[in-house]
């Protein structure tokens, strides 16, 4: 707080740009408001997945789960509701639970590994708090919800099914290396409870069919979206979220925006 006080009610600095928690943002907004100063903020989200029954459900559950796990889940776009229709509910909750048991924990810097470690302890206690929520709400673990090993800031990778829309872990970002899905009817309903939170990062939707994939892009509250595909963050896009999940953009054009400032100059 005394730092960031000082900086940003420092003349010398003219924009505030912030990557981290909607509280801390908030805060920071604040302050950068008493001086009138512009400011980007990408903030926190909690990213749904809606797979309709016309996609591949192997394939589908192949990608998403190889980006789930990535970083052990500690990524601001990371895939954390997962919506699945029901026709293809089972076969993507069995292939994604497969993936999700032949993730290899370790070091990071050995070959063989595929998911490391949690940034500190208090994320496991976070995790461990979201798994005994899931347990008391009747909720399913079908693989790992316990911490990996006694050494290190492991998490297993968990998948957890029959979950309620209002549990922990549906209505507050992870941070971490658990999936929770559950099955959907229609294209309404899952709109409805994909933009039930006040999170507007990023989503994720896989389907085959051409009409459908337009659909749920427009119908989806979110700064960016990625239908049949993880790729929304590349330096020639722009990049941010809606709602609380913040303002501004980074990348593209719109990333080099936010540190100019328009003039316009008329001239008789």
């Amino acid at each position: 707080s005394e730092v960031s006080e000082h900086l940003i009610g420092s003349n010398i600095v003219k924009k505030i740009s912030f990557t981290g928690s909607i509280p801390v943002g908030k805060h920071l907004a604040g302050l950068a408001a008493k001086g009138m100063k512009r400011a980007t903020m990408e903030l926190g989200g909690h990213s749904p997945v809606v797979v309709f029954a016309d996609a591949d459900p192997e394939k589908t559950a192949d990608t998403i789960a190889a980006f789930k796990y990535r970083n052990a889940g500690q990524v601001c776009i990371s895939p954390t509701r997962f919506y699945v229709q029901e026709g293809v509910y089972d076969r993507f909750v069995k292939r994604f639970t497969e993936f999700a048991e032949n993730v290899k924990l370790g070091d990071g810097l050995e070959k063989s590994t595929t998911m490391g470690p949690l940034a500190n302890p208090r994320r496991l206690d976070a995790m461990e708090s979201i798994v005994q929520d899931v347990k008391s709400r009747g909720g399913k673990i079908l693989t790992g919800g316990k911490r990996h090993g006694n050494q290190g800031n492991f998490f297993a990778p968990t998948v957890v099914t029959e979950v309620p829309d209002d549990s922990k872990i549906m209505t507050e970002e992870p941070f971490g290396p658990i999936a929770p899905i559950v099955p959907f009817k229609t294209f309404d309903e899952v709109v409805e409870r994909a933009n039930s939170l006040p999170f507007g990062l990023a989503a994720y939707a896989f389907t085959t069919n051409n009409q459908t994939a337009t659909m749920i892009g427009d119908a989806i509250q979110s700064g960016m979206v990625g239908v049949n595909s993880v790729a929304i963050s590349t330096p020639e896009t722009p990049f941010g979220g809606i709602k609380e999940s913040g303002y501004g953009q980074e990348g593209g054009i719109e990333g080099l925006e936010a540190y100019t400032n328009r003039k316009f100059i008329s001239q008789g």
